[in-house]
């Protein structure tokens, strides 16, 4: 089905498990993070994937979707380690809520590309990853990213300066 392997098929169920439960902390906790349980699913999940796409070879080499992979497992062992450590002093709390932020924009990419090149099977929407409408897709997800990560970091700067009024922070 779609010509995926089993092991294909396995991985992107893992992926689709972490999108939800990243998708989940950003709507309950208005942020994804260690500490809450759909954060601990979703980074858990995301190492799997990331863990699980380096063995995938579609095109039969290392490409873009594997230095994508390895990408998401720096940004979050920073966010972890900012969370968890605050190795970056006063950036800590920015840093981990708008990294994990960026892994789940991360998570949009191969998740756009796929479907939209696989999709409905035998007549796929997009040709190939380098199609107009795809970038579009993906241009308008960063888009998204940005403008969360923003709201993301004026809630943390509004919660870290109580008693001022939310104009003065710019």
């Amino acid at each position: 089905m779609f010509g995926i392997t089993p092991f294909g098929m396995f991985h992107t169920v893992i992926a689709l498990v972490a999108v939800a439960a990243g998708f989940t902390a950003l709507t309950k906790h208005r942020e994804i993070g260690m500490a809450t349980p759909p954060g601990r699913l979703y980074v858990l999940l995301t190492v799997v994937t990331c863990v699980t796409g380096l063995f995938i070879f579609r095109h039969g080499t290392f490409g873009v979707p594997h230095a994508l992979a390895v990408l998401t497992l720096i940004v979050l062992v920073i966010a972890i380690a900012a969370e968890k450590r605050a190795i970056f002093g006063r950036l800590s709390r920015y840093l981990s809520v708008v990294g994990y932020s960026a892994t789940l924009f991360f998570h949009m990419i191969p998740g756009f590309t796929e479907t939209a090149t696989r999709i409905p099977e035998g007549a796929p929407l997009v040709s190939g990853p380098e199609a107009p409408e795809l970038r579009a897709a993906v241009g308008a997800a960063f888009l998204v990213f940005l403008i969360g990560a923003a709201v993301q970091v004026r809630r943390i700067r509004r919660e870290a300066s109580p008693g001022v009024p939310s104009s003065a922070i710019a």
